[in-house]
C-alpha cells in the first residue's frame, strides 16, 4: 500500500532523507508528494513505513484511488498533435533512428560488446565498415552521463521495454515538424500519449498506472548514447560525433489535485524533448538542399503504434518484426528477406543457434515463428512466399488454409483436388524442414493502405509518370474477365497463383473484386492468362 501526505505537512524533509525508494518527492521546493509508482510501503527494506517513522506530527497516511473525476487543469500548450490524417505522420528514419529502434525492441538479443572498461556497447557498421555507430546505454537523462559498465549495465539493458521503441517513433515524428530539432524542443502530454498507443482505451488501468508506464517509456530513449563515425557519401563530406543522448528528455512538468485532505495527486505530465545532434545530420532541410546534410524521412503509421502495444506480451518477436520492417519496407516494398534474417530479428542470434544444434528448441522456435507470421498476417503485413525457397510444403498450416475459396462449391472442388495429390495441405511437414527454411525466402510483405504516403514530390511523379504511358494503358482488367479467362484456360486459382508467382488469396480477392491489380501485375495476368 502506497502513502501520501496531506496538507497539514510541515516539511521537515525527514521522511525525504529517509525514504528507501526514493518515493518522495518535493515541488516548488516545499510541498511534498508521494509518487504511488515508487512507493512500497518500505517492503523489503524496514519493518514500517520509514516516512510515517520519521515524520514528528505522523503526516504521511494510506493512499486510496482516488474517487470522482479528475478536474481539468491549466496545462502548458503542446506540440500540435501527430496524424492528422487519422493514419500516419512523417518521422525520421534514418539509420542512427533505425538501430536505435532495433536496440529498444530486441535488447539482450543483439551482439553486445564491451570495451576496454568493461562497458558493453552495440555497433552497428556503416558502408561495409568504413564507418559505424556505437551506442551505450545509461541511468540517467542529464547530459554528460558516463555509460553503465559489468552486472549494472547488462541489467539496465534487460530492463528495458519494447514499447519504449513505439515512444521513440513517437519522438522521431514530433522532430520532423521543426525545421531545425536538434536547437528546438518539443512539448508532449500524457493525453497525447495515451491517445498515440492506445492507452485511452484500457479501461482496466488506473490513471496513476498510466501515468507511470508513460513516464517509464518516455525516459527509456533517452537513456541512450550514440556515437557516429559517418563516412563520405557523394557530395556529403563525412563526420564524426562524441557519445551524445540521441533524445534530450529536457523537462518533465507534474500535475497534481488536491483532495480534501490537502494530499496531492499526480494527475498528468508534460514531456519536453529534444533531438540529439543527430538530427543537424540527418534532419536538416536547408543543409540537405546545400548537399551538406541528409533529410530521411519515413511513414510511420499509427495502427503499429496500437498494435505492438496490443501484440508485445503473446508475440514479442512479431513486434519486433514489424518494426523492423517499418524502416525495411522504406527501402522498397518489394525486398526479399531470408527466413534467418527474420528469425534473428525475433529471437536473437543466439537462440537461432541453440534451435540449429536441439531438436526441441528448434520445434519450438518452429512453432512461435510461423505463429508470429500469422500475427503479421492478420494485422496487415501479408509475408508473400518465395515459390522456389518457400515451397507450400513447408509453409505455415494456416498460410496454406487461406488459399481455401469462401464459395462453397468452389472449397468441395478445392478438398477433392487436394485428396487425390501427393501431398496435402493438412500434411506434416517434410523431414529437415529446419534445414530447408534456412534457404527459404520471403519475397516481400504486402504492406497496408496506412503504411504508404503520398508525399507533395511523390504526387508530382506519379502526376508526371501517368502522362507519359496514359496512352500505353489498356483498359482496367475487370474482376469478371480474369474469372471468365482463368475457366477458359481451364486452370484453378492455386495454378493461376503458381503462375504468376502470387499467393491464391490474392488471385481470389481479384475475382472477389476486393482487390484491384496494379499495372504490371495486370500485363502478367493478360499474358498468363491470353488476354494480351
Amino acid at each position: 500500500m502506497a502513502y501520501k501526505i496531506p496538507g497539514c505537512c510541515l516539511g521537515c524533509d525527514s521522511c525525504r532523507t529517509h525514504c528507501p525508494t526514493g518515493a518522495i518527492k518535493v515541488e516548488g521546493g516545499e510541498e511534498y508528494w508521494i509518487d504511488p509508482s515508487l512507493c512500497n510501503n518500505c517492503e523489503g527494506y524496514y519493518p514500517e513505513p520509514q516516512c510515517l517513522a520519521f515524520c514528528p506530527i505522523e503526516c504521511p497516511v494510506p493512499s486510496e484511488p482516488k474517487k470522482g473525476r479528475y478536474k481539468a487543469d491549466a496545462r502548458p500548450i503542446t506540440s500540435p498533435n501527430l496524424f492528422a490524417n487519422g493514419k500516419n505522420n512523417p518521422f525520421a528514419s534514418a539509420m542512427v533512428i533505425w538501430e536505435l529502434c532495433n536496440l529498444l525492441a530486441q535488447r539482450q538479443s543483439l551482439p553486445w560488446k564491451v570495451d576496454e572498461v568493461g562497458a558493453p556497447y552495440y555497433e552497428r557498421e556503416v558502408n561495409g565498415g568504413r564507418g559505424a555507430i556505437a551506442y551505450r546505454i545509461t541511468d540517467s537523462i542529464a547530459n554528460d552521463t558516463p555509460p553503465l559498465s559489468g552486472e549494472k549495465a547488462v541489467l539496465e539493458i534487460e530492463s528495458l521495454d519494447i514499447r519504449a521503441a513505439c515512444m521513440h517513433l513517437i519522438y522521431a515524428a514530433h522532430a520532423t515538424a521543426l525545421e531545425k530539432p536538434w536547437e528546438q524542443e518539443f512539448l508532449i502530454s500524457d493525453r497525447q500519449i495515451e491517445e498515440y498507443l492506445g492507452l485511452e482505451k484500457r479501461k482496466d488501468l488506473s490513471k496513476s498506472f498510466k501515468l507511470s508506464l508513460i513516464r517509464e517509456l518516455a525516459e527509456q530513449p533517452c537513456l541512450i548514447t550514440g556515437a557516429i563515425d559517418w563516412p563520405q557519401q557523394g557530395k556529403i563530406n563525412g563526420f564524426s560525433t562524441s557519445p551524445n543522448h540521441l533524445w534530450h528528455l529536457v523537462e518533465i512538468q507534474y500535475h497534481f489535485q488536491a483532495d480534501e485532505l490537502g494530499c496531492k495527486h499526480l494527475i498528468g505530465l508534460t514531456f519536453k524533448v529534444r533531438a540529439g545532434i543527430w538530427a543537424q545530420y540527418f534532419l536538416n532541410k536547408q543543409a540537405c538542399k546545400e548537399q551538406t546534410a541528409f533529410y530521411q524521412y519515413g511513414v510511420l503509421p499509427k495502427s503499429l503504434l496500437t498494435n505492438v502495444m496490443s501484440i508485445w506480451q503473446q508475440h514479442e518477436g512479431a513486434a519486433r518484426m514489424m518494426l523492423w520492417l517499418l524502416f525495411k519496407t522504406k527501402m522498397g516494398k518489394e525486398q526479399r528477406i531470408t527466413v534467418p534474417t527474420l528469425m534473428r530479428i525475433a529471437y536473437g542470434e543466439e537462440k537461432v543457434a541453440l534451435a540449429s544444434q536441439k531438436r526441441e528448441e528448434r520445434k519450438r522456435l518452429l512453432r512461435a515463428f510461423e505463429s508470429d507470421l500469422e500475427c503479421l498476417h492478420n494485422h496487415g503485413l501479408k509475408p508473400v512466399f518465395d515459390p522456389v525457397t518457400y515451397p507450400p510444403e513447408i509453409q505455415p498450416l494456416w498460410a496454406k488454409l487461406g488459399d481455401i475459396p469462401e464459395d462453397g462449391d468452389d472449397a468441395l472442388d478445392f478438398w477433392i483436388n487436394d485428396a487425390n495429390n501427393d501431398t496435402r495441405i493438412t500434411d506434416a511437414g517434410p523431414r529437415g524442414k529446419w534445414n530447408l527454411l534456412m534457404n527459404a525466402r520471403i519475397s516481400w510483405f504486402e504492406i497496408p493502405p496506412d503504411w504508404e504516403y503520398a508525399g507533395e514530390g511523390e504526387k508530382k511523379k506519379r502526376t508526371a509518370t501517368c502522362k507519359k504511358t496514359k496512352s500505353k494503358e489498356r483498359s482496367v482488367l475487370l474482376a469478371e474477365q480474369i474469372m471468365a479467362a482463368r475457366k477458359n484456360q481451364g486452370i484453378s486459382q492455386r495454378e493461376l497463383a503458381k503462375l504468376t508467382g502470387k499467393s491464391q488469396s490474392w488471385v481470389r480477392d481479384l475475382e472477389k473484386g476486393r482487390l484491384s491489380a496494379k499495372f504490371e501485375d495486370q500485363m502478367l495476368l493478360r499474358k498468363v492468362l491470353g488476354l494480351a
